[in-house]
């Protein structure tokens, strides 16, 4: 019925303890005053009296106190620490009523190990069963045994009053320390759910990265690997041109390889601008380039985007219709959007139908990731077009 059991609540509860302990020795040695100074019964009732308070003490010490230090408390081993303690108490508290002191000690106890019911029996038989064995065995004046008992009963009620104050405390600093573990145990869970989807959102990234440039890169080189082995008996000129393709090929993919690890610009961004990149790329895939629109410098992430979903429809292009197939590439600079279009007289397909592979659900994404929306149109027989469209600066709003 404690603190939370971590070490800082660990240490507060132990240092606000102490201040128990020192509340329950003072209550002790006062009524070890009270009982050895007060004028009636005579000395040897009050010397017994004093004896029996003095176990107190030790017992408090090596027993009750471990027990309440518990968290929860032993029920068990709190009913014989509180019966011991009441057994000294109450002939003492019989003998001479100024013992009647303690019960300020020795009702909290109850009310910190013990449940409810058992606890409210334990602070009746505290308060009121001194005053019945003390009237009892002294006979005093009916006024004297009418102010007892109304102060008996006094200190019955305060003690109800009190202990189910202490319940309540105890009850809201439990439910508080479980919304405490609770919410380290969020936080937690959230700090690891935000690793992990920054993990798989980062694998996502290098995948797309992958995708577009080097895996499209190893598939062209493939490709030059076969026509250059079917040409070059026959025609060792085109043969040669293929491997310098081959070799630009394998050093700008060296080149996309370098700028992944270091997470810098792609490529064909270094140092030039986007329709400069687009143009070596169109070049590279026999495509024509046609720019429309005041060209301008954009953001990083636009024409990054622009420049990959460029490379994964020419590579889609290539791959599904074919390399005699004519490809178009058009880039338009408006005033809010850039719009980017590849569009091919090849075969075409449905694009309703189901299609596997990780091309075209990369290329949404990784539109979706600036704002930008990414559509494919195509008819089987009549060519495909993919179109990719990107917010911009309003370029009149950077005007002074």
């Amino acid at each position: 019925m404690n603190g939370p059991a971590g070490p800082g609540g660990a240490y507060t509860w132990a240092r606000s303890f102490r201040l128990w302990d020192t509340y329950f020795a003072l209550i002790w040695l006062a009524t070890l005053v009270y009982v050895l100074g007060a004028g009636f019964p005579g000395w040897p009732v009050r010397a017994v009296a004093a004896a029996l308070l003095i176990p107190l003490a030790p017992l408090y010490v090596w027993v009750g106190r471990p027990i309440l230090c518990g968290d929860p408390p032993d029920e068990r081993q709190a009913v014989r620490f509180l019966a011991v303690a009441l057994a000294l108490f109450l002939p003492s508290a019989v003998l001479v009523g100024e013992t009647r002191v303690l019960t300020f000690a020795l009702v909290p106890p109850c009310f910190m190990a013990l449940r409810m019911r058992w606890a409210l029996t334990a602070v009746a038989v505290i308060n009121l069963v001194p005053v019945a064995g003390w009237a009892l065995l002294w006979r005093p004046g009916a006024q004297e045994v009418f102010f007892n008992a109304v102060f008996a009963v006094v200190t019955f009620v305060f003690s109800v009053a009190l202990g189910s104050w202490i319940i309540r405390i105890i009850e809201q600093s439990q439910e508080r320390a479980e919304l405490i573990a609770e919410l380290d145990a969020s936080r937690h869970e959230v700090s690891r759910l935000s690793s992990a989807h920054g993990a798989l959102a980062e694998r996502e990234r290098m995948a797309r990265e992958i995708h577009d440039t080097l895996a499209q890169g190893f598939t062209s080189l493939l490709m030059l690997i076969q026509a250059v082995e079917a040409e070059f008996d026959e025609d060792p000129a085109q043969a040669r041109r293929h491997l310098a393709l081959m070799d630009e090929t394998a050093r700008q993919n060296l080149a996309e390889a370098r700028a992944l690890v270091a997470g810098g610009t792609p490529a064909d961004l270094d140092g030039a601008s986007l329709p400069d990149a687009v143009g070596r790329l169109a070049a590279r895939h026999a495509a024509k380039l046609e720019v429309t629109g005041p060209v301008r410098a954009l953001p990083a992430g636009p024409e990054v985007v622009a420049l990959r979903s460029c490379q994964e429809a020419l590579a889609n292009a290539r791959k599904h219709a074919g390399s005699s197939v004519a490809v178009g590439i058009t880039l338009a600079y408006a005033d809010e959007t850039l719009t980017m279009s590849v569009r091919d007289d090849g075969c075409g397909f449905d694009p309703g139908a189901v299609h596997d592979g990780y091309g075209l659900a990369g290329l949404r994404a990784r539109a979706a990731e600036v704002g930008g929306t990414a559509q494919v149109g195509s008819v089987p027989g009549e060519g495909t077009t993919v179109t990719v469209r990107l917010p911009l600066p309003d370029v009149r709003s950077e005007v002074p």
